[in-house]
């Protein structure tokens, strides 16, 4: 196996490279394009960090296998490593110069989250951690929040390009806003992952993400001492179009909103 400290300082380059050429364009005239739909957005910016990030850890890990948001899948398919890669997690809020986003570096070692690098470019906070090692933000140790009762928790969730995710997550929104003391919806999946990591937030769900946009934050936030799973498993799986994070201490109460509302609308 590949030496630990090797893998995290090149995912930390790697990040902090991207990181570099963002801000470098942050503010300024952007070329975009979209993808999907007019609603999900790429800009050169994406795709330059993406680049940048595919040729450091290329350049040093070249027998590995990589799943990146636009580049797709390449490397080596029978590789025991497979990095996930979000190169600008919170495109729509670059391209609209509000400065929350994220570049989110994912490393799976045997189809389990291993490494997490999650690096709030704007703000200059890196979110990281390794298996079995603990979570850290910059230097600093981090752990998940102590709240216990969904009624006093901070909760967020994001509204994503697929309309008809967005509708029903507009309905679970409802069903857990008399239930909390209050939801925000920052813009980046990554990010709200590493918030629940260091105790921000005490829980996170969202719907019809991809792999990308969650893979380095959950090693993060299971590291911190959280919780991560599907709407309706007690695991995760990465190709399930659905998650929550929490502090553990809430998460089945999260998962019991999600549940009652869904048995409602069945019946």
């Amino acid at each position: 196996m590949i030496e630990t400290e090797k893998l995290i300082e090149i995912a930390k380059e790697a990040a902090f490279e991207a990181g570099e050429i963002q801000m470098a364009n942050f503010g300024r005239p952007k070329e975009i394009s979209h993808k999907q739909c007019e609603f999900d957005l790429v800009t050169n910016v994406d795709k330059m960090s993406e680049k940048k990030i595919l040729e450091i850890i290329k350049s040093n890990f070249s027998d590995h296998a990589f799943l990146a948001e636009e580049g797709g899948v390449t490397g080596n398919n029978n590789s025991d490593y497979t990095w996930i890669i979000d190169h600008l997690d919170g495109t729509t809020n670059y391209a609209h110069n509000f400065p929350h986003f994220a570049v989110s570096i994912g490393l799976f070692y045997k189809n389990q989250p291993f490494l997490g690098v999650v690096y709030d470019v704007f703000k200059n906070e890196m979110f990281w951690a390794v298996k079995d090692s603990g979570a850290f933000l910059n230097d600093e140790p981090i752990r998940v929040s102590e709240i216990n009762e969904l009624k006093r928790s901070l909760l967020a969730t994001g509204f994503p390009a697929n309309k008809l995710a967005v509708e029903k997550n507009i309905e679970y929104f409802r069903s857990f806003l008399p239930r909390v003391q209050a939801i925000r919806r920052p813009g980046s999946a990554a990010l709200d992952i590493c918030y629940t990591a260091c105790g921000r937030l005490d829980g996170f769900w969202e719907m019809a993400l991809s792999p990308w946009d969650v893979a380095a934050g959950i090693c993060i936030v299971q590291e911190a001492g959280g919780m991560v799973s599907n709407f309706y498993s007690d695991d995760f799986d990465i190709n399930v179009k659905n998650i929550i994070a929490s502090n553990g201490k809430i998460h089945q109460q999260i998962k019991d909103v999600i549940a009652s509302y869904d048995s409602k609308t069945e019946s």
